[in-house]
């Protein structure tokens, strides 16, 4: 990492963690021993970005429209979440991480969700990086759900529709309260959000890898935070009066 990249880091990085299934089939085996090695990727960038004082990561884990998947490979993702939370869970703890989720937890089996809520509790009082899984998670989803959130609170007389404008807005989805997004990394080649961070993209920097996501780890990280250091960030001014601004700070 160079100084440049340092100074340039993104407080809030989000992943759309892309191409296990893909990898596991080039490897001949089957679609979840990607998921496993994926996960492997997923503690390492988790720390790297950590070690590096990144604030906020969310990774794209289990969408909305996973369910729809193959019996066998939805239980085997359940069972590798399930690994996950509780083989992390001393790291988490001892190094003040905070762990949150978004998306329609609800879903998630009866044993994966209350591991998922107790380790979301007990690192409530964490105040290093926040670490968010975006589980049974839409990004359509989680506008609708704020929408009618909104709208019980306008019917319920304590919120009045005039005083609904984007910051308004924005404390009613789930990521409230985490910096907003910087950085949208997809792996495995594919140019599209899937239905991720919809709201929260709007002037976020999109880069897209080829790597698949087990092949992806910090390396492939800092060559990503090495391109967001190099952009021009201009939330819709003018490179003079960017510069103006730098100047100035």
């Amino acid at each position: 990492m160079t100084e440049h990249v340092s100074r340039r880091l993104p407080r809030h990085i989000g992943i759309i963690m892309d191409g296990n299934g893909r990898w596991a089939q080039r490897q001949g085996l089957d679609r979840i021993e990607g998921h496993r090695v994926g996960a492997e990727s997923v503690r390492d960038i988790t720390r790297a970005a950590r070690e590096l004082g990144v604030e906020a990561l969310t990774l794209y884990a289990f969408s909305s429209q996973n369910w729809q998947r193959p019996v066998e490979e939805v239980m085997g993702l359940m069972q590798l979440l399930q690994d996950y939370l509780v083989g992390e869970r001393a790291e988490i703890l001892d190094n003040g991480i905070r762990l949150r989720a978004i998306g329609d937890s609800e879903k998630l089996p009866g044993t994966v969700r209350a591991t998922l809520d107790e380790l979301v509790g007990a690192s409530a009082a964490n105040r290093g990086m926040t670490l968010t899984l975006a589980l049974s998670y839409g990004g359509r989803e989680s506008i609708a759900r704020a929408v009618r959130a909104v709208a019980r609170d306008a019917a319920a007389g304590t919120l009045r529709p005039d005083d609904v404008d984007v910051d308004r807005f924005g404390g009613y989805l789930q990521t409230a309260g985490l910096p907003p997004l910087d950085l949208l990394i997809r792996t495995s080649g594919e140019q599209r959000i899937s239905n991720f961070l919809l709201w929260e993209i709007a002037y976020a920097e999109l880069i897209f890898v080829d790597a698949l996501w087990p092949e992806f780890r910090r390396a492939h990280l800092h060559a990503c935070l090495e391109q967001y250091g190099a952009r021009e960030r201009r939330f819709g001014l003018t490179s003079d009066q960017v510069a103006s601004d730098v100047e100035s700070s």
